[in-house]
């Protein structure tokens, strides 16, 4: 049963439509051979991490603890896969005026309505 849970995961392919909804290949950050290997064994990885499946012979234990971060890249899916986790774990971009820009209608002065404190002479 195990097994054919196994060759399922294997057969499926790899996607994270949350980061990158147009896929590996059109995002830019990963070279064709890159989002082909993602594509491929990304959903193994995956499950492999969730702890789903538990790692058959060396190969699988080592891409385990790359993907733990235990150990450093050694093949080109490893490399692939800390490059993806590089990607996504990256800190946001963010702006100290918010989302949007503003508008000089923004700082129009409105007229009876605001709050101010007036000094009299």
């Amino acid at each position: 049963m195990a097994t054919m849970n196994r060759d399922q995961i294997m057969k499926k392919p790899f996607n994270d439509f949350k980061n990158y909804p147009y896929g590996f290949a059109r995002s830019g950050d990963f070279s064709i051979r890159e989002s082909e290997l993602l594509a491929k064994h990304g959903s193994l990885i995956a499950a492999l991490m969730s702890g789903e499946l538990e790692p058959e012979s060396a190969e699988e234990q080592s891409m385990l603890a790359v993907a733990r971060g235990e150990k450093a890249a050694d093949t080109a899916v490893e490399k692939a896969w800390s490059k993806y986790q590089a990607r996504i774990n990256r800190p946001k971009v963010g702006s100290m005026y918010g989302r949007s820009r503003y508008t000089d209608e923004a700082f129009e002065i409105s007229g009876s309505d605001d709050d101010d404190i007036v000094v009299e002479d």
